[in-house]
């Protein structure tokens, strides 16, 4: 029991040795040095971090900056294979960017951070006992400890299925919205779908899946939610898309039920594919991808969206 004690104090010491380096580099950062040190985009979209994170040859896909924009994850698929690079801030410069979620046979994309960020959401195909050959995706997750992020945890059965489980973002209260297509067991003309879960005493509850006026019988996933739930982001393949998919978006009604989905249209979407998309927690900025590369835009462009 001593032991058992001994060790919990040394990992909460642990634990208010990251929160305390984190309030210190809060104090000390240079404004012009957050998100990579980048020219701030207008209302129209450009390649976030050519040569850097965004490279010629290679496919980027999901990302997210820490809520001080000082940490920056996000997914590149190498030869098929998903893997979980980042990079941070440290005094002036920015660190070579360097993988830290990968394994040789399983993908581990679309990284998210909780609202605490004491957990490194994203999906993967491992299998549960991280053995064996490559199974449908779920949503897993790994823990900050002062070592590093600790290795996949299954988000479990509430949220998972013996389908696929897409991208995930999450309110302030914890509620994670995302994408699966465990509907289409039971109704063939259904894809994927967009649900939200609740974070309840330490687990997600059963999710509920959204109301038509963002689902439909077409793909719905890679689904963004404003920490206050005001509205969503998320990409959807329908007949009057510009490209292979396009990001639509939706928002909240004081009545607690969604407004019909809009295609987002130019120039945010394109005859490519846009998906991932995903907005700093300042509210400054909107982050997707477009043609295998990562996207950003000022965020007041999701203000023209709103209904008159």
């Amino acid at each position: 029991m001593r032991h058992h004690q001994s060790k919990k104090k040394t990992f909460i010491i642990s634990y208010l040795f990251i929160i305390f380096q984190g309030v210190m580099l809060s104090a000390q950062i240079d404004e012009s040095l957050k998100y990579l040190g980048e020219e701030p985009p207008s209302l129209i979209p450009k390649v976030f971090a050519p040569d850097m994170i965004s490279k010629p040859g290679e496919s980027e896909f999901g990302s997210v900056f820490s809520k001080d924009g000082t940490e920056f994850f996000y997914g590149v698929d190498i030869n098929g294979r998903a893997e979980t690079r980042y990079t941070r801030l440290e005094k002036d410069s920015w660190t070579t960017p360097k993988t830290i979620i990968s394994h040789k046979s399983y993908g581990h994309n679309d990284p998210f951070l909780s609202p605490d960020e004491y957990r490194l959401y994203y999906i993967s195909d491992r299998p549960l006992n991280g053995k064996g050959s490559n199974k449908d995706h779920d949503i897993w997750y790994s823990e900050k400890r002062p070592y590093g992020w600790s290795k996949p945890i299954n988000a479990g059965v509430n949220i998972n299925s013996d389908r696929n489980e897409y991208y995930m973002s999450f309110t302030n209260d914890g509620t994670m919205y995302f994408s699966s297509n465990v509907a289409a067991e039971k109704n063939n003309n259904s894809d994927f779908d967009i649900y939200t879960s609740k974070f309840i005493d330490g687990e997600f509850q059963k999710p509920k899946k959204l109301s038509d006026a963002v689902n439909t019988k077409a793909y719905e996933a890679d689904v963004f939610v404003a920490p206050d739930e005001s509205y969503i982001i998320f990409c959807a393949t329908r007949k009057n898309g510009l490209g292979r998919g396009d990001l639509y978006i939706s928002f909240k009604n004081a009545d607690g039920t969604w407004t019909p989905s809009k295609n987002m249209d130019e120039p945010i979407n394109s005859k490519n594919h846009e998906l991932c998309p995903f907005v700093t927690k300042d509210g400054k900025y909107l982050f997707y991808t477009s043609n295998q590369d990562i996207y950003w835009v000022d965020a007041k462009i999701i203000q023209q969206y709103r209904s008159p």
